[in-house]
């Protein structure tokens, strides 16, 4: 697999990521299968195509991400943005999208609040890409959480899953020239370190176990559960992490008022 950034359009979308704070699946494994529902985000630069983002299917026209995928991609010289649900995007490893991968058209959403804090204040960095009708036929599809779900989760006991398209990492050694390009669904399993409303932090060090996500997993979901005990329900997306992708995620909380308020102009909460 190529070294990530190499060709010019990755580097064109290396900018965009890191300006952004998009964060791939680090330390983890290839998804096989199991979370059909989630999807990438391509983006479309001078003709070509790229892995842009991830995301989360909610209902057959709802997927769910992050609203910094979304806003201010012109200014970058993307032109256009599509979802694919297909399980490996980039076969031959050359940052391009491959040209038989299905892709769906549809409407970016940001959530209207987005951009207005930062830090540790509400972001309100969730955001919906509406697919165009008649959407995506599938047997299941995330959930949206509960008020607080979070709040009662156990954090010495309760794993949580992460799955994306993104940068990948195996190694815990070296900075960036460690990670390479992301061509295919993978997950990785994590524990919670800490909460605040509008923030959930994750634990992606291989050696307790955790993996985490990377550039490319922007707005990919955070499951409650792992393994045996996964469950569907998206309790966080991916905004940002550490620079290198080896240490923690920091993930926007979708059981906050701000989320819920805003997901249930599109599908309906619990």
């Amino acid at each position: 697999m190529k070294r990530a950034f190499v060709l010019t359009g990755v580097a064109v979308l290396a900018s965009l990521v890191l300006t952004t704070g998009v964060q791939g699946i680090t330390f983890g494994e290839d998804d096989g299968g199991r979370h059909p529902f989630v999807g990438s985000l391509v983006g479309e630069f001078e003709g070509g195509k790229f892995q842009l983002c991830s995301g989360t299917l909610v209902s057959p026209t709802i997927f769910v991400t992050a609203s910094h995928c979304l806003v201010g991609l012109e200014a970058f010289g993307i032109t256009g943005v599509q979802v694919t649900f297909d399980d490996v995007i980039d076969a031959d490893a050359d940052g391009l999208v491959d040209p038989g991968v299905t892709l769906h058209d549809g409407t970016s959403h940001a959530h209207p609040e987005f951009g207005g804090n930062g830090g540790g204040s509400d972001a309100h960095d969730v955001g919906v890409f509406e697919i165009d009708p008649p959407g995506v036929s599938m047997a299941n599809f995330g959930q949206v959480p509960t008020a607080g779900r979070l709040d009662s989760a156990d954090k010495k006991t309760t794993r949580f899953t992460t799955v994306g398209y993104g940068t990948v990492r195996e190694d815990k050694t070296g900075g960036g020239n460690s990670l390479e390009l992301g061509t295919r669904r993978k997950l990785a399993t994590q524990e919670l370190l800490s909460l605040n409303k509008p923030w959930a932090t994750f634990s992606m060090n291989p050696s307790t176990g955790s993996g985490g996500t990377c550039f490319g997993d922007s707005g990919g979901p955070h499951f409650l559960g792992a393994g045996a005990n996964e469950t569907r329900i998206v309790v966080a997306v991916t905004v940002t992490g550490d620079r290198f992708c080896r240490a923690t995620d920091k993930t926007y909380r979708l059981d906050t008022p701000s989320a819920r308020s805003f997901l249930d102009d599109f599908v309906p909460v619990p």
